[in-house]
């Protein structure tokens, strides 16, 4: 995606990851030690988009770049970037340019892990044609050891770090893997650059880093590399390049809830979430420019699927017979040539089974659900019991999606968690950094809960959406229902009861410092005074092996081999980037077996 300039300016066009490499490549020592500073001072300078399809950018009073993207609107080639300057090509002014605009996307790849991002669900993924069922070439190996150190310079020196030589050298590592026909590694490659050039955006609206998804970024690319570069035969490491899904008929889908989204950028926009008689989760999205306020007049702005026109609320709530289909691998519905959709009747949640958690990371993955009653409010907070067959289900907090008084998250937990006793189901995000934590997105009545749960408006569909329905009086029980008794509590100590986190987000801040930090950041726990503390928690938590982890990693990242003189003693990046890649699948691991535990019932 091209990200827009400041004001009104057109967006620089992507570029090619070799096409920047080589810039890089082509400068001297001295110019690429400035390469950071002059591509930071582009980010304030006019784009000049002419009608012959070309775009200019102004370099100081001496040298102007112009790119002339091709046919695919992608700078693919290196003379289609020039400077009149006298050191053109291999000039500060050119490669900054090249750095300053986006990274080109590659064809979708297929692989074993979800594409990190904001991905919205799992939609039937396309066969891919013919994976070899033999293990990789000497050549795809090289290729994989190439990635594989690119990566590990970035990891040691951190987001923060990670200028624009390093991105090179991560770029033209993803070229070779793409010419190897690594696919999904060349894809991870990119992924992690993108990411890396969102962390070190100089723009203020872009500069909000989520270590979340850098991590997810790394730890792919780190392990698809580790197992290509051992020779692991599993086709699956190689990946295959597909195009969007098109099912074979046509497809029925059930609307289930609008989710307001606030990005970086400030972004704003609306996602509704829909599902189809197996349970696949698919998205309309509308996402620009606008921040909250964006986001809640999106609520209600139409949607359009080629001829069909609709709006997000209504669809939300109703359903869509979809023929022609074409499905982005993240779920999303893609408006393409041949597409027709019609407006169809939709189902309750009753019927359309949202309560089925599905697990997955990030701050697009799908959606858990559960039934609870509330216990009572903790500030903006509520704290609920999970509804179980025998009640002595555990309790969670339940935290607004978002803050912003525009959206009515906020306001409409405080309403729930005035009313202890009352039964609801709930649909949201599990908390990343807290796996006790939901950030429900709509809510509905509970099936058979009679008067002790909500009353909603017949053409909601019995559920409200979070961020933009206002509850109200009329749609709670007359009289509070009060907490119901459990075998095991009093309801005097279940209104006292507070959910306890594991210890496990020590491990996560560890991982999480380490990527924005660099190594230098990873290796402070190993000097704090409490490292032995949080070992301890750890091990206090049953997670031994997390404790292990996080005390290795501290310890690799604090070591400096020297000689018998003292003397820098080569490098052991190597030995440190796998030392964080097995902390960090151990991480998304137990963190998954975590979220299942809690709210897959």
């Amino acid at each position: 995606m091209t990200r827009p300039r400041p004001g009104t300016a057109p967006a620089l066009p992507p570029v090619a990851p070799e096409v920047f490499a080589a810039a890089v490549e082509g400068l001297t020592t001295r110019l690429r030690r400035r390469l950071d500073a002059a591509v930071e001072s582009l980010a304030a300078t006019p784009v000049d988009a002419a009608e012959d399809g070309t775009y200019g950018i102004r370099c100081g009073e001496d040298a102007r770049v112009t790119l002339t993207p091709g046919p695919s609107g992608t700078i693919t080639a290196p003379d289609q970037a020039r400077c009149t300057c006298l050191l053109s090509p291999r000039c500060l002014h050119r490669t900054a340019a090249l750095g300053a605009a986006p990274v080109a996307a590659p064809p979708p790849h297929t692989g074993t892990a979800p594409p990190t991002g904001t991905s919205t669900g799992a939609a039937p993924p396309t066969a891919p044609a013919a994976l070899p069922a033999r293990g990789p070439s000497a050549e795809q190996v090289r290729a994989a050891e190439g990635l594989w150190a690119a990566a590990a310079a970035v990891l040691a020196a951190g987001v923060t770090a990670a200028g624009a030589v390093l991105q090179a050298e991560l770029l033209r590592a993803a070229h070779t893997a793409r010419l190897a026909g690594l696919h999904r590694a060349e894809g991870a490659a990119l992924d992690a650059a993108r990411h890396l050039r969102d962390a070190r955006d100089p723009q203020g609206a872009h500069r909000v880093h989520r270590p979340a998804e850098s991590v997810a970024a790394l730890r792919e690319l780190l392990l698809v590399t580790h197992r290509l570069k051992a020779a692991d035969p599993d086709p699956e490491l190689i990946g295959a390049v597909h195009r969007n899904h098109h099912p074979d008929g046509p497809l029925r889908l059930y609307g289930v809830c609008r989710e307001p989204v606030v990005g970086p950028g400030a972004l704003g926009g609306v996602l509704t979430h829909l599902v189809d008689d197996a349970g696949r989760w698919y998205t309309l999205r509308d996402i620009g420019p606008g921040g909250p306020g964006r986001a809640r007049r999106a609520g209600t702005a139409h949607v359009a699927v080629r001829s069909f026109l609709s709006d997000h609320e209504r669809l939300s709530r109703g359903g869509l017979v979809v023929t022609g289909a074409v499905v982005a691998p993240d779920g999303r519905l893609l408006a393409e040539p041949g597409v027709r959709a019609t407006f169809a009747a939709g189902r309750t949640w009753a019927g359309a089974g949202p309560t089925g958690a599905v697990d997955g990371t990030g701050p697009a993955s799908p959606l858990a659900g559960c039934d609870v009653e509330i216990v009572a409010a903790d500030g903006a907070e509520v704290l609920a019991r999970v509804r179980t067959d025998d009640g002595s289900g555990p309790v969670v907090r339940l935290a607004p999606a978002h803050r912003h008084p525009t959206l009515a998250h906020t306001a409409n937990l405080r309403r729930l968690g005035a009313c202890p006793g009352l039964r609801v189901r709930l649909l949201g995000r599990v908390d990343p950094r807290r796996v006790t934590t939901l950030r429900p997105l709509a809510v509905g009545p509970v099936p058979g809960a009679g008067a002790a749960t909500l009353r909603l408006p017949e053409e909601w569909r019995d559920r409200a959406d979070l961020g933009y329905d206002r509850l109200r009086d009329a749609h709670f029980p007359a009289k509070a229902p009060g907490p119901s008794p459990s075998p095991s509590q009093s309801p005097l100590t279940d209104a006292d009861a507070r959910p306890v986190d594991s210890p496990l987000r020590l491990v996560r801040d560890l991982v999480e410092l380490a990527v924005t930090g660099g190594r230098r950041a990873a290796a402070e726990p190993a000097r704090e005074s409490d490292r032995g503390g949080h070992v301890a928690a750890l091990r206090r938590g049953g997670f031994a092996a997390g404790a292990d982890l996080f005390a290795a990693l501290g310890t690799v990242a604090a070591r400096r081999p020297r000689d018998a003189f003292g003397r820098p003693a080569g490098d052991d990046r190597d030995q440190y980037a796998a030392q964080w890649l097995a902390t960090a699948v151990y991480l998304t691991g137990t963190e998954a077996a975590l979220r299942r535990a809690l709210w897959h019932r």
